[in-house]
């Protein structure tokens, strides 16, 4: 079997590789991973918040490959959702594939609604192939809406992603696997994943390094794995199913340089526009593109000077045009940054224009606003 490495984007050369753009619009889990903390899920992005999203990309002239309903839940906990959201796609955008990343509880009974309903492409979160890993790997697995015990859930997510793997092929959708490699739990299974991923005709494997964050409510860390390792176990699952290496993320828009250095002229806070504005759907990242966002998060100075969170503030829904981005800057008159994950060009020159500048990137909310109101390190704020 072959390794696949996508080349990454040469600037200047004009040849940009199309990439699925992911939209996080499944609202409801299936199962829950013990290595992703004990934050709540983020909240879903509403529909006509991710369709401003395409419609903003594309008119940048962003070259985009197909879109993949991926997040912050699965889709297939919502099926009746999901399926009216494919209509939808399909609907303002014909001519790009549509596809589901999952963790395939559900996958065999309705791969051919989701054929029926243009999904071109389904990605498969195969992380073990036995009950014992999948038990260390999950605190919870949910088939359907019934609480389930957890030894029998692994049986049930065992038994259904085979299934939905056979189910896919026979509905004339290519399966990508994606296994998350975590240190010390699932490495041996790695190989035993590929090999039985490609006998029930999965199209490729992608191995990603897990999180090196610590267990679920206890203080035992969880050793993320080397690149020799992530090499190794690549070469060991190229062996029975071509390995997709998927390019590695660039950062996007700006980002804010280190208090005590750097070259970007950063904003400052100026006695008419003290504040500053963040969208977050969680409250900790900046994670939300300006087309996506309904809410603000408003941060701002107090008596004792120190920047804390001052309240939440209400957008515009998306949909009304250029009025929009007026609507934002009147709301937000008080603020003298936006900062978001990603936004359009015209958006941003007319915020610009009205005084509020939008600075994109991807990083820790506290930490960022300390940075812009001079500081070096993280203060957390007093009730």
């Amino acid at each position: 079997m072959t390794i696949v490495h996508f080349p990454k984007t040469k600037q200047g050369c004009g040849g940009k590789i199309p990439q699925w753009l992911i939209l996080p619009v499944a609202p409801q889990a299936a199962a829950r991973i013990r290595f992703c903390g004990e934050d709540k899920l983020p909240q879903a992005v509403p529909l006509r918040g991710a369709l401003t999203w395409i419609a903003d990309l594309l008119a940048q002239g962003s070259d985009i490959a197909g879109l993949d309903l991926h997040g912050p839940g699965d889709p297939l906990a919502t099926v009746t959702m999901t399926r009216d959201i494919l209509a939808m796609l399909r609907e303002h955008y014909p001519d790009l594939p549509l596809g589901i990343t999952t963790l395939g509880l559900g996958l065999a009974e309705h791969a051919t609604l989701l054929a029926e309903h243009g999904v071109a492409r389904v990605t498969l979160l195969l992380d073990a192939v036995t009950p014992q890993t999948v038990k260390k790997i999950y605190t919870w697995i949910r088939p359907g809406k019934r609480n389930t015990p957890l030894a029998e859930g692994a049986e049930i997510l065992i038994e259904e992603q085979a299934k939905g793997i056979a189910a896919c092929k026979a509905a004339g959708i290519a399966v990508s696997i994606q296994t998350t490699v975590y240190g010390g739990i699932n490495e041996d299974e790695i190989e035993e994943i590929a090999r039985q991923a490609y006998a029930l005709g999965a199209d490729s494997i992608s191995l990603l390094p897990g999180p090196g964050k610590g267990w679920l409510k206890t203080e035992e860390r969880l050793p993320q794995p080397s690149v020799e390792t992530m090499a190794a176990l690549a070469k060991k699952a190229g062996q029975h199913i071509p390995v997709v290496c998927l390019p590695e993320e660039s950062p996007r828009g700006e980002s804010i340089p280190p208090a005590d250095g750097g070259t970007l002229s950063v904003p400052k806070p100026t006695t008419a526009r003290p504040n500053v504005a963040v969208l977050s759907s969680n409250g900790m990242d900046i994670d939300l593109h300006l087309g996506q966002a309904i809410k603000a998060l408003i941060y701002g100075p107090r008596e004792d000077g120190l920047a804390c969170l001052l309240g939440t503030r209400d957008l515009p829904e998306p949909g009304s045009g250029d009025n929009r981005w007026q609507q934002v800057a009147e709301i937000l008159t008080d603020c003298f940054v936006l900062m978001a994950a990603s936004a359009g060009q015209k958006p941003r020159d007319i915020l610009s224009s009205l005084g509020l500048t939008v600075l994109l990137l991807e990083d820790n909310v506290e930490g960022t606003v300390d940075v812009l109101f001079g500081g070096g390190k993280k203060v957390k704020c007093k009730k």
